[in-house]
Order: C-alpha cells, then sequence, then structure tokens
C-alpha cells in the first residue's frame, strides 16, 4: 500500500459530517447490498438518497447492477443505511477506498452491518438461488499482503491486531437460521465459509479444486475487506451470499458463468432476500438513542443534532 492511499481520519469526519447535515436519520444498522441485491432498499420507508457522485471523498460504483447510491430510511422499525452497490479492488481502487464507507458508518452511530454478495457454489450441494450465512471467510488477497488496515492504525477507530475468530457474528447467524425456519426457506439456507479473490475474471478449474481442498464452500469478489474494517472499529457483522453459480470444477464441462446471469438469479430471489433482511432487522436488539449519542460523542469530536 503506498502512503498515498492512505485516508486520515478528518477525510472520514468530514464524509460522516455532510451526511449528518443533509439527512435527519441517526442509522444504527448499515446495510451493503451486492450485485442485484440492491432493490432491499426501495422497501425502506422516509427515504433520502444521495448518489455516490454527490457524497464528499465517497468513490463511484461502476459496476453494472450497481445503482451507485445511498439510501437512508427506516426498515423494520429500525433506522438504517443501505449501499446501493459498493466498490470492489478490481475496479481499481486501493482497499482503504473499497472500505471507506464503512468508517463513515461507524461515524454515523451504526453499530451492526449487515453485507450481502453474490457469489459461486464451490460446495457441491449448493444451488443457483441458495443463500450461505458466512460463518467465516478466507482473505486470499490479504495472504498476499493486501490487507485494509495496512499502514499507520488510527485508535480512534481500533487496535493494531484486530481479532477475526469472532468476525460473523454468531448470534446474528442463528437469528437469521431460526428466521429461515419461519419463512419455510430453510432448504435453501446454508452456513459456509466464503472465500474472497480479488477479481474480475471468474476462477479456473484448477483454482476451484484448490479453493475446495481449503475448505471454501463459496467465492466471490467482494465483502471481506468491509467486514475487517467493520470489526476493527467494533461493528457486528452478519454476512449472507446469494448463489448465483456453480463455480465450474471439471474439465469436460460446458458450463459458463457471466454476470448478466448473476443479476438474473438476484431478480428471482428478490423477495425471499428482503423478506429475511427486514425480519433479521426488526428482531435486532440495540442501543437506546441516548447511548447512540454518547457512542458518537466517544469517537468523533462533532455535535450530532
Amino acid at each position: 500500500m503506498h502512503s498515498t492511499d492512505m485516508i486520515c481520519y478528518e477525510t472520514y469526519l468530514e464524509t460522516a459530517e455532510w451526511l449528518l447535515m443533509k439527512t435527519k436519520h441517526r442509522p444504527k444498522v448499515a446495510i451493503i447490498c451486492g450485485s442485484g441485491l440492491g432493490m432491499l432498499a426501495e422497501t425502506f420507508t422516509d427515504q433520502e438518497s444521495f448518489k455516490y457522485t454527490d457524497i464528499p471523498n465517497f468513490p463511484k460504483s461502476t459496476v453494472s447492477g450497481h445503482a451507485g447510491q445511498l439510501v437512508f430510511g427506516e426498515l423494520a422499525g429500525k433506522t438504517c443505511v443501505c449501499m446501493q452497490g459498493r466498490f470492489h479492488m478490481y475496479e481499481g481502487y486501493p482497499l482503504t477506498k473499497v472500505t471507506f464507507p464503512v468508517r463513515v458508518f461507524r461515524l454515523l452511530g451504526a453499530e451492526i452491518l449487515i453485507v450481502t454478495n453474490a457469489a459461486g457454489s464451490i460446495a457441491d450441494d449448493y444451488n443457483p438461488g441458495d443463500f450461505m450465512i458466512i460463518k467465516d471467510h478466507i482473505n486470499m488477497p490479504g495472504m498476499a499482503g493486501l490487507n485494509p488496515l495496512q499502514g499507520p492504525n488510527d485508535e480512534r477507530f481500533g487496535s493494531r491486531f484486530p481479532c477475526m475468530s469472532d468476525a460473523y457474528d454468531r448470534a446474528l447467524g442463528k437469528l437469521a437460521l431460526n428466521i429461515s425456519t419461519q419463512m419455510d426457506c430453510n432448504n435453501l439456507m446454508h452456513e459456509g465459509v466464503y472465500c474472497y479473490v480479488g477479481g474480475p475474471s471468474f476462477e479456473t478449474i484448477a483454482e476451484a479444486c484448490l479453493l475446495q481442498k481449503f475448505g471454501v464452500d463459496a467465492v466471490g469478489m467482494s465483502t471481506v475487506p468491509e467486514v475487517i474494517v467493520a470489526r476493527h472499529c467494533g461493528l457486528r457483522v452478519f454476512g449472507v451470499s446469494l448463489i448465483t453459480n456453480k463455480v465450474t470444477k471439471k474439465y469436460d464441462s460446458i458450463e459458463v458463468v457471466d454476470h448478466e446471469s448473476v443479476l438474473n438469479i438476484g431478480k428471482m430471489r428478490a423477495g425471499i432476500f428482503q423478506s429475511l433482511i427486514m425480519e433479521l432487522v426488526g428482531r435486532l436488539k440495540l442501543t437506546s438513542d441516548e447511548e447512540a449519542s454518547d457512542l458518537r460523542s466517544m469517537i468523533t469530536p462533532y455535535q450530532v443534532v
């Protein structure tokens, strides 16, 4: 990571203050929507939306299926902020930019981050249209030295060496599994390990076979950098993947994957996905407004009005 990639605390603060001035909402839940899943924000009531291009210091989303806007509003009685589209390393952004919104959400007072993505199945018993609650991840770029926490550590966000053995909140995962049973869609639900790869090319057959030997259940090109930064700054995390394709692991296969099919699966499962997240958000236990205000004052020097 180059020094020019580093983002100072004041830059995050500038963006958070701009948003707090522009919206009446004080979100406690932040949601990042992956490819084909941004329709969740359309269910928000009392919406206020901002294009990424209008938000100070925000990157620009360039991927088809990502609307590229930040939506504030109410979902199941909770105040939320939702990213309709995220940023990726393969777009040319350094990981500090990819994860920039997460720290902004923390400064806004968010307590929980819900991350969603479209992923290919490595596990043989996963099918397109299934969901996978993420119980753990493998960070392939991280193993090669690409981590969003590289560089000087700002103690105002978190400690130098954050633990990742509890990256995904087990209580939230269990709650989601219970909800899927009540929704009678538990036949579509799995728990598994997500592997983050750089992209934008899909995996080769040899790579897919290697990932299977590593114990990977699903693979994708996002999510993990955001989760690392979220845990670094104290956010609880729930992650879920929509399985959009089976990753080819045999040389005689004629199946190929493309981004359009990924988006189509997202549309097919939109209803179940929205219901699952809405019910999960509705059951979240969050701090009171007074406690949240105290939390903001400890993290940031500005006054929330």
